[in-house]
């Protein structure tokens, strides 16, 4: 009697079970790792008057998040692949999880700036780690709409958190005791630890890793990766990894169209929404929900068609230079309750748009030193984060409390990174 014959499977639905089995996770673990970083944008309203900060003492705490994620970033991701996704993700998650609750205890500036910095090497390599994860199951030209589909948690996140946070300001304020912002960072940071928990039993490590696929279906993911010419390449010792000239420019362009993201839409979004003239702090959060809403569809949508034609650098170039339009003319129309959401609105979605195509031209060049290479340019990039709020605050402390000069700037940096982002990655259709 012949052996039944086993058909190859679907190539489609195998990918969409994986899609299915890993994404929700990981969008759930970002929303939380985005919450944990910028909150403090929302505890402001409160925790300056409170403990008698300044703006530039808050845009310099917010900011030094990153100093710790830049130092640790490259380790991070490194020993990623050391100890295997599984364990370094629930590491990660549990340590700022853990040090996000303890941030209701910050008493002083130093304090303030301390527990920020450790909260940055909690986080560090968390991005860069599950962008490297993705390249272990999706070739490059599926990557685009995933890496998309995963970073959307940055503008559910301001979805469901902006108005979350507002709620618990004034709704916990004076309960047991604390204020609001004290409740904010403790009711945030504990869902981190019990979803690390749950990291442990429920990621696996990659395609060979994974129970829930068959024998066949393990061996057409797998063959669709080998197919790669980027596999082939050789692995970049780290020391000339940091020397070569693209990468540098792929981290410059990254750093530009941070300077957006932390700049302006993270970390100053609330205040923004409040001088166009709302108090209520439930009001601001969820006026602050819009701009993140109107990202969701551009950046699907972005990545779909930079998926389909195969183009990166344009569509980056494009969705930078509304994110600075929409920066400009949030100036001009800041102090118009409608005119000021509409412009930011256009602002975040030019800026969060630009962010998974940036990921998807990177990866598609950097297989030789991937854990290296994403967490490089991450974590410097990233010193945007300390970068921009620390001069949005100092500026708007030097300018009366008016932030004009600084949109102006850090529009200009995301015209810069749109300038530069055609002239130094080559044109290249994956797949």
């Amino acid at each position: 009697m012949n052996a039944p014959e086993i058909r190859p499977p679907d190539e489609e639905a195998t990918y969409r079970k994986v899609t299915l089995r890993l994404i929700p996770f990981l969008f759930l673990c970002y929303i939380l790792a985005f919450l944990d970083r910028v909150n403090v944008g929302f505890a402001k309203l409160q925790m300056l008057t409170d403990l008698g900060f300044s703006d530039a003492m808050y845009g310099l705490g917010a900011g030094i998040f990153f100093l710790g994620y830049f130092l640790f970033e490259v380790p991070s991701n490194l020993l990623l692949e050391k100890f295997g996704a599984r364990v370094w993700i629930a590491r990660i998650m549990i340590t700022w999880g853990l040090i996000s609750a303890a941030m209701m205890f910050v008493k002083t500036p130093e304090m303030f700036y301390f527990m920020r910095f450790l909260l940055g090497v909690a986080e560090a390599g968390f991005f860069p780690g599950i962008i490297l994860y993705l390249t272990y199951w999706y070739p490059a030209w599926r990557r685009g709409r995933i890496i998309a589909l995963f970073m959307t948690a940055v503008p559910v996140a301001g979805v469901v958190g902006s108005p979350l946070s507002g709620w618990i300001l004034g709704a916990f304020d004076g309960v047991h005791g604390w204020a609001g912002w004290q409740w904010l960072f403790l009711l945030e940071g504990l869902p981190s630890v019990i979803v690390g928990v749950g990291v442990l039993f429920y990621l696996r490590n990659g395609i060979h890793d994974a129970p829930w696929l068959s024998d066949q279906e393990k061996g057409l993911l797998q063959a669709r990766l080998d197919a790669e010419p980027e596999r082939k390449k050789m692995r970049v010792p780290l020391t000339r990894l940091l020397l070569q000239p693209r990468l540098l420019g792929l981290s410059f362009i990254y750093f530009c169209v941070s300077m957006g993201l932390y700049g302006a839409v993270s970390f100053w979004l609330p205040q923004l929404v409040k001088n166009s003239g709302f108090q209520n702090p439930l009001h601001i959060g969820l006026l602050t929900a819009v701009p993140y809403l109107c990202s969701i569809p551009a950046m699907l949508l972005l990545s779909r068609s930079s998926d389909r034609s195969g183009e990166r650098r344009w569509h980056f170039a494009c969705s930078a230079v509304l994110g600075g339009a929409g920066l400009i003319l949030s100036v001009a129309y800041g102090q118009q309750p409608l005119g000021a959401i509409a412009s930011l609105s256009l602002a975040s979605a030019g800026i969060l748009a630009a962010l998974p195509v940036f990921w998807s031209m990177t990866t598609t060049s950097l297989a030789g030193a991937a854990a290296a290479g994403i967490a490089l340019i991450n974590s410097i990039g990233g010193l945007a984060g300390f970068m921009g709020p620390y001069l949005m605050g100092w500026i708007k402390e030097a300018n009366h409390g008016q932030l004009d000069a600084g949109m102006y700037l850090i529009a200009g940096f995301l015209f810069l990174g749109a300038l530069l982002a055609p002239a130094l990655v080559p044109r290249k259709r994956p797949g």
